[in-house]
């Protein structure tokens, strides 16, 4: 147990949580056994935190957050299953993101730096990278992967089992229901499309000319032209052999077991 003087005295904490010495825990906060929580996190008021969860160091919590929650999951049935949050997380006012099942790997996973805004869910055995942005109300189902540097922008739906590459930029209220490559824009229209690359992201992120003009060029080749799947597979296999990123996008492809959004 902590230091009691980071703590409200109306926050409940389990005796079998286990908090570094300088967490913060706001007022009627509920964290249940098997939580642990590394040094530097604020956690705000009426959050529920439950367990297996561990929060790593310097996490920012806001209030009425539900975090560690069973599955939405009708086949859950009380099986050991966990969630794992990295470290300097900014999660939002009543964000709920849930643990894993026990046929879906048995365990959601975020990483480091990420900023999930109000009301996003993460439901169970959800695979979240770093470095990642959620909108208010971005929501995902089961099973969805999500790499780093990704921006869902705000109202977005994530079906279940889909993957959204590095870098990818998810327009407001777009329903994504197949897999996103890397480097990506998505908009919503009456489905949602790809509308070309996120270049501006990438030149932030400190892509060069070369490197960016090469995603354009497998970018084309995938969604621009008339060329069957495998035919535009072929063509970004030439580009990659002289680019990193072009390999990622199409190992990305080759990875898929639900269609990509075309």
């Amino acid at each position: 147990m902590p230091d009691v003087s980071g703590i409200h005295p109306t926050a409940v904490i389990d005796h079998a949580a286990q908090l570094a010495d300088d967490v913060i825990v706001g007022a009627y906060t509920i964290i249940g056994a098997e939580v642990e929580i590394g040094a530097g996190t604020v956690i705000g008021p009426h959050c529920s935190i439950t367990g297996p969860t561990k929060i790593g160091r310097n996490n920012r919590i806001h209030g009425h957050a539900a975090i560690g929650g069973d599955p939405q999951d009708k086949k859950f049935r009380g099986e050991r299953v966990t969630l794992e949050i990295g470290d300097g997380n900014h999660i939002r006012e009543f964000v709920t993101i849930n643990r894993g099942t026990g046929d879906g790997g048995g365990i959601t996973r975020i990483g480091h730096d990420n900023w999930l805004l109000a009301y996003v869910h993460v439901a169970h055995d959800c695979q979240i990278g770093s470095h990642c942005v959620f909108s208010n109300n971005a929501t995902l189902a089961g099973h969805v992967t999500v790499e780093d540097h990704v921006i869902l922008s705000g109202f977005v739906g994530v079906h279940q089992f889909c993957r959204i590459g590095a870098h990818a930029f998810i327009g407001m209220g777009a329903f994504v229901n197949g897999d996103v490559p890397p480097y990506l824009m998505v908009a919503q229209e009456k489905y949602s499309r790809p509308r070309g690359i996120n270049a501006e992201g990438l030149k932030r992120r400190g892509f060069d000319a070369v490197r960016i003009a090469a995603i354009k060029r497998a970018y084309r080749a995938l969604y621009m032209g008339d060329a069957k799947l495998d035919e535009a597979k072929a063509e970004i296999a030439e580009i990659a052999a002289t680019s990193d990123d072009v390999r990622a996008f199409l190992d990305f492809i080759e990875r898929g077991e639900r269609p990509l959004l075309r």
